[in-house]
């Protein structure tokens, strides 16, 4: 099999290539050059109209047709190779036709996620995310990428930023960077977010995904502030995110401390159904999803050197996660029923 094309992170045709709408497999559209004027021709001599002439119909299934053409399409494009990824191993077009189609019945039908606020995220330019991180498995990052990709005005993708142990797992680790995940690093971070890119990370870790059951919706803390000298840097707004639903899905009532030692993993949670049920435990509970964008932080305001001000990044910190906190309470207070 051919290898892909990697595209430099800051080639333009990287910033080119952005889905005009959530409709899949359609080409994007090209701008035809006006052409040089003709003189007027004469017109069309008149004539009887045809007698009970019938216009062709366009053949049954053409939808399908066009549907599996163009799957066939994708197909050959990733046996030859001609496709193309980003210096981090993004995949745009394997995202928006194969992995989002993955994702979207669970966001829509399963956890039938509400939306609200996502016009606060910038229609150009970079953006950071910062979301409340629950619910044992990362569901809650691969649910707000798909909001963003799917309700954003602007079909903007969200790049986001995950932890180690991310990319040294078979298979989840190709597939997180085909997604557009990278490492959560400064550098990386900042290299994303001044090449335009929004980008997603959720400060709390595995503290926040693998906190009991009992202390669900209590933000954990927000590490040492390295995000927002991360926004700073870059120059660009911080979106504060509130995620609520996604506690409940895997209720962490213990916690195999000997067993995730032995491998390797932060936490091995225990669930009322897992390990109890086998794979069937690791289903998750239909619980109702709301996702809220708050109000942009502007950093633009903030000369570089402040990225080194301790005092400036714990005040933004702390302003970030007393407007999560917040939020998370209204929506818990809103909420008429976990699944409902």
């Amino acid at each position: 099999m051919a290898d892909a094309k990697v595209i430099p992170f800051d080639d333009d045709r990287s910033r080119a290539r952005r889905r005009p709408s959530r409709a899949e497999g359609e080409a994007a559209a090209v701008r035809a050059l006006p052409a040089p004027a003709r003189p007027p021709e004469p017109p069309e001599p008149v004539t009887a109209p045809a007698a009970a002439e019938e216009v062709p119909k366009a053949p049954a299934g053409n939808g399908w047709e066009r549907r599996l053409a163009s799957g066939l399409a994708f197909l050959r494009r990733r046996v030859t190779g001609e496709y193309e990824v980003d210096e981090f191993g993004y995949d745009e077009e394997l995202t928006d036709q194969v992995l989002m189609s993955l994702l979207r019945p669970v966001f829509e039908k399963y956890f039938r996620v509400e939306v609200k606020g996502v016009e606060n995220i910038p229609a150009e330019g970079g953006a950071l995310v910062v979301a409340n991180h629950s619910g044992t498995l990362p569901l809650d990052g691969l649910m707000m990428q798909v909001a963003v990709h799917d309700h954003h005005p602007a079909g903007r993708h969200l790049r986001l930023l995950a932890a180690d142990l991310v990319f040294v797992l078979p298979v989840v680790n190709e597939l997180a960077r085909k997604a557009g995940h990278t490492l959560a690093c400064a550098e990386d971070a900042e290299r994303l977010l001044r090449a335009g890119e929004i980008v997603g990370v959720m400060p709390e870790g595995f503290k926040g995904i693998g906190k009991p059951f009992g202390e669900r919706y209590k933000l954990q803390r927000f590490g040492r502030g390295g995000f927002v000298s991360t926004a700073l840097r870059a120059g660009v707004p911080i979106v504060p995110c509130s995620i609520v639903g996604a506690e409940e899905i895997y209720p962490m009532i213990g916690n195999a401390k000997t067993l995730a030692r032995l491998l390797g993993f932060p936490y091995f949670p225990l669930t009322p159904t897992f390990p109890w049920l086998g794979p069937l435990g690791m289903v998750p509970l239909p619980t109702k999803w709301t996702i809220q964008f708050g109000e942009p932080i502007a950093t633009g305001d903030h000369p570089p050197e402040a990225a080194e001000d301790p005092m400036l990044m714990f005040n933004l910190t702390d302003q970030v996660r007393e407007q999560i906190q917040h939020t998370l309470y209204k929506l818990l207070v809103q909420r008429r029923s976990v699944f409902f």
